[in-house]
């Protein structure tokens, strides 16, 4: 799970998914699902696979971002969750201490958002 849904599971922010977020690899095939909604976003290499932390949700386990992975995703995937929605998981998982700096640096760093991410890292800082 990441994005929406893991700002949302991780309590970061005020967003309420309608869909759950799934990040699949580039070349692996999209399931068809019907229940629940499910949106997909595409990604390989360090950004599919770092941050992850495993949960049982019913009896299930399951795979989802850590915080600061999910905040650096948020920047990432800018265009299709806003970058309002960015600049305020950032601001949240700050102020709740969700994660440090150096985490949100170290996964800002893995998804290519460095440049994006400095100026409002250094002002929530």
């Amino acid at each position: 799970m990441c994005l929406l849904s893991a700002l949302a599971y991780h309590e970061i922010g005020t967003q309420l998914p309608h869909e759950v977020w799934m990040m699949i690899d580039r070349r692996a095939h999209r399931p068809k699902v019907d229940h629940p909604p499910m949106r997909f976003v595409l990604a390989s290499g360090a950004p599919l696979t770092e941050g992850i932390e495993r949960i049982t949700i019913e009896g299930r386990t399951v795979r989802i971002f850590n915080p600061a992975k999910t905040v650096a995703d948020c920047f990432r995937y800018r265009r299709h969750v806003g970058m309002e929605v960015a600049i305020e998981a950032l601001r949240s998982a700050t102020r709740d201490r969700r994660c440090t700096a150096d985490e949100l640096w170290r996964n800002a760093k893995i998804c290519r958002v460095g440049s994006v991410m400095r100026p409002y890292l250094e002002a929530v800082a």
